[in-house]
């Protein structure tokens, strides 16, 4: 009988609910990923490399490079393929550079209404939020080489290299280097010979925000 009885109750325990926690399951974290869309700003220095001398009516005359602030806004798309991240940039910025014009016979031109803009590839390698790339393509704009006087919008290329570092899934800071080469179009500035392009380095750093891609 007391056999009995504790096979019984034995029975009726392990019809019971286990009084043991379930194991806990462990949420996947999302790895990061510099595939998306993505928005930003930059600010930083250019300076026209245009050191040249300008010949006017036979007199040779100098005309020094400026620089100044850079700053404007990109919007772009990368591609990760693994370690390998390809993409499109294309930004406008102001841009407070440009050539002394105090040369005699041309108006005095104001460096405020200067500006370019380019569209270029981006090709680099990601080191897991770090991304170290090359970028190159089209550039178009309006910098006074210090001879010219034309309204045009110029067309010419841009190559650079720069460092961009993921803080979060979101937000992205870089540093950027670009060498701009646009030409320019000087016939309509009579008895005048110098370059016929307007050459400038960019340093700039930025801040972007990625939409979310998982």
């Amino acid at each position: 009988m007391a056999v009995a009885t504790a096979l019984g109750t034995a029975a009726h325990a392990a019809d019971l609910p286990s009084r043991f926690a379930p194991p806990p399951v462990a949420a996947a974290v999302p790895v990061f990923t510099w595939t998306g869309f993505y928005v930003g700003v930059n600010a930083g220095y250019g300076w026209n490399t245009n050191d040249d001398d300008v010949v006017i009516n036979g007199t040779a005359f100098e005309v020094d490079d400026e620089g100044g602030f850079v700053g404007g806004a990109q919007i772009g798309y990368n591609y990760q393929i693994g370690s390998f991240v390809v993409g499109l940039e294309t930004d406008i910025q102001y841009a407070d550079i440009g050539g002394d014009t105090t040369l005699p016979g041309l108006d005095s031109h104001d460096d405020d209404d200067n500006w370019f803009g380019t569209v270029r590839g981006r090709a680099g390698y990601a080191f897991d939020r770090a991304l170290i790339y090359a970028t190159g393509g089209l550039a178009y704009g309006k910098i006074s080489n210090g001879f010219s006087n034309s309204d045009d919008t110029n067309v010419g290329w841009t190559l650079g290299a720069g460092v961009e570092y993921a803080f979060t899934n979101n937000l992205t800071a870089k540093v950027e280097g670009l060498y701009v080469n646009l030409e320019q179009d000087d016939d309509d500035v009579p008895n005048i010979s110098g370059k016929d392009e307007t050459e400038f380095g960019v340093i700039r750093a930025g801040l972007n925000y990625k939409f979310t891609t998982y």
